[in-house]
């Protein structure tokens, strides 16, 4: 019996071996042919342009058609289910669909267009044949076939920023970063599978040479060489499509339920990046540097690159700013003229000012060595009309003209930027003091009638000019009131603007920025290019737009506070009602809070809700008149260069008389913000303000949207799921588990939340308590359950 059962084992060992293969086999198979797997889209087939409009993949991990590009607009290409575009449409020219396109269409004809309301179709895709079939695979290639079912075209031979698993950037192939986060069009930087072997990054616009490459993989070699990337998020160079030559990245990353891919960001490094398809949080594995500085040109002309936190932040050379607020790789222009060269004119001056340990592209005009300091090269600079800035190290002056190009600091750099700067000018040299006093001796009856006559000529002028003035200024007030037939808003130094002027600064009104109930803010440039502003255009057939304008207009017209964006000025022309903001470069608290990668330190998100508690304390107490702004939300928050929030957006504003506390009216605000007394038709006072703090507050401590159906019943209302939290002792999980905080700063500000999202409003603290108890100063109750019984 033994013996028997001993003969059997090697049988049935070898048995389960060929099951255990037949099985992987079959494993194999059926992941080849799930790869293969493709949705078919025949001619006729047709999308219009709307976010939900595309044809998926037979998984529907992948789609082809139509996705958001800037504010109000689309573009074509393919996406993830978190709408993570992984290719883009057009991009040589501009990837953003044209207004009046009524479709994507692939045509009886074998063409995928799109199709305008007038005019020609615009080409998608042109391949060299007829198409007579689409696939959109599960692996992401975008596939076109001929009659005889040949590939005439797919994504995965014109890869635009990313590489997915499976797709190759061949030799002398590139691919490009995107504009923006928001603009899909063609970047700054790019990344080149260069025919000697190497793959190097270099800015756009420049000769694939040492001097502008920033990255390279140093494999320069004789062969055909590609970059590859596994499924597994493996990043590797594969020399004659058989040998490995270099692993850039090892991989080993999940693949089930995951999609790996490799991107070109937006600020010019290339990353791996992980999508969880059960969440869709989109989360960074492996960057080809961590000195997001290193990208030559990020800084844009006469700028350099610093790291702060380590993270990039942008400065302009002595004497320069940026004129476009917010892009800084459109780089820095002088803030004074250049009137001449103080060699040949005296009463011109200038000066040279010093940026220390910054290296930059060397395109200097002449070399002097053997200088001793930094003061002989300023000198030598300075003597030389030509010369506007130089480098001096090491001994040796290197003079140089404007643009400087591809800043940034380095500690380790020892090397000093010397700028010409130009600091007054003087009146002319008549001569000395003995020339004068001939002069003056000879000729002072003549100075004296030269004197008089040109002060009757001035005089005579300026009121020329006044009258001129007060005339035109006249005709402009009269055609506003003639226009509108409104009263004329009064008692407001603000400045007035044309339709015409704001058309000009928007270009035609082109780029949206964002859109509310009462209108359209647009981005628009003034002062010769000089100042950024945001021009907000109240819709014509908005019922209540007069009304919102002359809101917006009493509320803010007189008001200034750090966190409240200002009103500048305004157009009151007949339909056209327009106002003029100052422009913020980092766009609202929304963009930012729900947004993965833009994530926002605890500090920081802390110092944002200090910001605007402060700024609803100030409409609450500290206004002329007491103001309820009625619609407190993230999207109301805007944030400026350094990342200060301020409130926006007064058109739904309620002013109160001095001697009033409360208001009845129509229920004002925003879905999921809305205090419970606007619903049960309630006198209205300052504490609904103090709610919708409350609601933004909690989601700044949890960086999630106040009601988000895609979680669980339990977690799908934020106060709620707050208050059991706090009450369970789980305080812990509302910040997450990548983010060290101290759990007891998180309770405190969690309590202040609480107390603001109260139902009763006697039980909601005052905005001027909020902040007390956001800055640590007065203690915090334990607060009780906020929900209505």
């Amino acid at each position: 019996m033994l013996s028997s059962t001993s003969s059997l084992k090697p049988i049935l060992r070898n048995t389960a071996m060929s099951i255990f293969t037949i099985l992987f086999l079959l494993l194999i198979s059926t992941a080849a042919e799930a790869q293969r797997r493709s949705s078919n889209i025949t001619l006729g087939s047709s999308l219009t342009p709307s976010s939900n409009s595309s044809w998926p993949s037979p998984s529907g991990v992948f789609a082809f058609g139509f996705f958001p590009q800037h504010v109000n607009s689309y573009a074509v290409g393919i996406f993830l289910p978190d709408k993570t575009v992984v290719w883009t449409a057009n991009r040589d020219s501009d990837p953003t669909v044209p207004s009046d396109v009524v479709s994507l269409i692939l045509t009886p004809e074998g063409r995928l267009v799109l199709r305008r309301r007038q005019g020609q179709d615009v080409d998608v895709i042109s391949p060299n044949a007829t198409i007579a079939l689409a696939s959109m695979l599960d692996n992401g290639n975008f596939v076109l076939y001929d009659s005889e079912s040949r590939i005439i075209w797919q994504s995965f031979d014109h890869p635009t920023d990313t590489l997915l698993p499976g797709q190759r950037l061949q030799e002398r192939e590139e691919i490009v970063s995107s504009a923006s986060e928001t603009d899909y069009g063609r970047g700054n930087f790019r990344l080149k599978m260069q025919h000697d072997g190497n793959l190097v990054q270099y800015p756009v616009n420049t000769p694939d040479a040492p001097p502008y490459a920033y990255y390279g993989s140093q494999t320069n070699t004789d062969g055909n060489v590609s970059l590859n990337l596994g499924s597994d998020g493996r990043l590797y160079l594969l020399l004659n499509d058989t040998a490995t030559l270099q692993n850039l990245f090892d991989g080993g990353l999940p693949t089930q339920g995951y999609i790996n891919l490799m991107r070109l960001d937006v600020g010019g490094i290339f990353r791996i990046y992980s999508l969880s398809l059960g969440d869709l949080n989109l989360t960074r594995r492996w960057s080809s540097t961590d000195d997001e500085c290193a990208p030559k040109g990020i800084c844009g002309i006469n700028a350099f690159c610093i790291l702060l936190d380590n993270k990039p932040e942008c400065q302009c050379l002595p004497g320069f700013f940026f004129p476009q607020s917010g892009n800084y790789a459109a780089g820095c222009s002088r803030n004074f003229s250049v009137q001449g060269c103080s060699k040949t004119d005296n009463r011109v001056k200038y000066d040279m000012r010093t940026v220390e340990n910054t290296a930059w592209e060397d395109s200097s005009y002449e070399i002097l060595d053997n200088m001793t300091s930094e003061e002989d090269c300023s000198k030598a600079c300075l003597d030389d009309c030509n010369c506007e800035a130089a480098f001096f190290k090491d001994n040796s002056c290197l003079k140089q003209k404007l643009p400087l190009r591809f800043g940034r600091r380095s500690p380790q750099n020892s090397s000093m930027a010397l700028i010409r700067y130009s600091t007054n000018t003087v009146a002319p040299d008549f001569g000395g003091d003995s020339d004068r006093k001939r002069i003056i001796k000879n000729e002072g009856h003549m100075g004296i009638l030269i004197i008089g006559i040109v002060l009757i000529s001035i005089g005579v002028l300026s009121l020329s000019i006044s009258v001129i003035f007060i005339r035109q200024r006249r005709k402009d007030y009269m055609k506003i009131g003639k226009e509108d037939g409104a009263n004329f808003v009064e008692g407001i130094s603000l400045q007035v603007f044309t339709f015409e002027h704001l058309s000009e600064a928007t270009n035609g009104f082109k780029e949206e920025l964002g859109r509310g109930a009462s209108g359209t803010v647009f981005k628009g440039v003034m002062q010769n290019g000089q100042k950024m502003v945001a021009v907000k255009r109240l819709e014509k057939e908005f019922a209540h737009g007069e009304i919102e304008f002359q809101t917006e207009l009493k509320t803010i017209g007189k008001m200034y506070h750090r966190n409240l964006v200002r009103l500048l000025g305004y157009c009151f022309d007949g339909d056209n009602k327009l106002l003029v903001f100052e422009f913020m470069s980092n766009g609202s608290l929304a963009d930012i809070l729900f947004n993965q990668e833009k994530r926002l330190k605890w500090e920081e998100r802390m110092e944002i809700a200090q910001d605007i508690s402060r700024g609803i304390l100030y409409l609450h107490q500290e206004c002329e008149t007491q103001i309820i702004h009625c619609d407190i939300k993230p999207q109301n928050i805007l944030m400026d260069d350094n990342r200060r929030a301020k409130i926006s957006d007064f058109g739904l504003a309620k002013l109160l008389k001095q001697d009033q506390t409360n208001t009845i009216t129509g229920i004002r605000g925003t879905k999921g913000y809305v205090a419970p007394e606007w619903f049960q038709k309630q006198a209205i006072t300052v504490k609904a303000d103090v709610y919708s703090f409350g609601v933004v507050l909690l989601e700044i401590i949890c960086c999630r949207k106040c009601v988000d159906h895609s979680k669980s019943e339990d977690e799908a209302i934020l106060e709620e799921w707050v208050y059991d939290c706090y009450t369970t002792g789980k305080i812990g999980s509302l910040v997450g588990d990548d983010e060290m905080v101290d759990e007891s700063e998180v309770e405190r500000m969690v309590e202040i939340g609480i107390w603001c999202v109260q139902y009763e409003p006697s039980q909601r603290p005052t905005m001027k308590n909020v902040l007390l108890m956001l800055e640590g100063i007065v203690e915090i109750p334990v607060p009780p359950n906020p929900s209505f019984s």
